[in-house]
């Protein structure tokens, strides 16, 4: 073909037009692929989302998380099938990217723990926003919990962060986890005093207190013949909301009310018995 005295050759143009319309139709399928797979990652993670929070046991910001994870699996399957539209070599890709992977997974390991150790806490919820725990001899109330770290505050507003795979691989004691707690007062009195009266009294400042509840029964017994003193224990059931406010007013009231009774709650004491040489002097020194 010769146009304005240029000559091309028909194969070349042929090639031409067969290498845009191969390519273009890669280029549109492939943008056509990465329009449709971003819409299905939406949709699913939106579904994902919904359903997790639906669910009563599953925190939300778990579902969240859970969210973008389904929307970053599709969205990575959407790249590779693009790439391989255009002739790349996703398996050899794939393998590049699962190396390096174990790498980053490697370099991070503790940070990747503390992520899985956050995943299970959310799951399983050992304890909730709100709650006084003590977590490894860590005592305080739970003000946060993230896929990293769960923050409390001590009863004194310290903050503390721990990282969740401390969290949870220590023991974990939820004080706010049932509605109801016990409370156990030791009530010493003299080995001259009167069991059962001291008793009566201790059950009449009990009894006074509509705080402690009827079930279960309050349990008034002897529990120690101990150096000074007859140790009494009474044991109460409270509202777990009300337990430190019981457990500071009755052991005032316990004083005051068996003092009025005239029980005597003794000293810790002991009596010393001096034999021999000793004991004479003394005697000497007395006379």
């Amino acid at each position: 073909m010769d146009i304005a005295g240029v000559t091309i050759d028909q194969t070349a143009i042929d090639e031409g037009i067969e290498l845009v319309t191969y390519y273009g139709i890669r280029v549109i399928a492939g943008i056509a692929i990465l329009i449709v797979g971003w819409m299905v990652a939406k949709t699913l993670s939106g579904i994902t989302r919904r359903s997790l929070a639906r669910t009563q046991h599953v925190d939300a910001m778990l579902g969240s998380f859970f969210a973008r994870l389904v929307k970053y699996i599709v969205m990575a399957v959407v790249i590779i099938a693009v790439l391989n539209q255009f002739g790349v070599q996703t398996a050899s890709l794939i393998a590049v990217l699962g190396a390096a992977g174990l790498a980053i997974g490697l370099a991070l390991q503790g940070t990747l723990s503390n992520v899985a150790a956050g995943v299970m806490l959310l799951i399983f919820r050992p304890f909730s926003i709100g709650q006084y725990v003590d977590i490894g001899g860590k005592g305080g109330t739970v003000k946060d919990v993230t896929l990293f770290t769960t923050e409390l505050a001590t009863p004194d507003n310290v903050q503390i962060i721990m990282p969740n795979s401390e969290v949870w691989g220590s023991p974990i004691m939820n004080y706010s986890h049932h509605q109801t707690r016990r409370i156990d007062f030791i009530l010493g009195i003299s080995y001259d005093d009167n069991i059962d009266h001291a008793l009566a009294a201790a059950k009449h400042v009990v009894n006074a207190d509509r705080r402690v509840l009827s079930d279960p029964e309050p349990l008034f017994v002897v529990s120690e013949l101990a150096d000074s003193s007859v140790n009494l224990i009474a044991r109460i059931w409270v509202n777990a909301a009300d337990y430190w406010g019981v457990k500071f007013d009755l052991t005032k009231q316990f004083k005051e009310h068996l003092e009025a009774e005239g029980i005597t709650i003794p000293f810790p004491q002991r009596d010393v018995h001096l034999i021999g040489p000793a004991a004479d002097a003394v005697s000497d020194r007395s006379v």
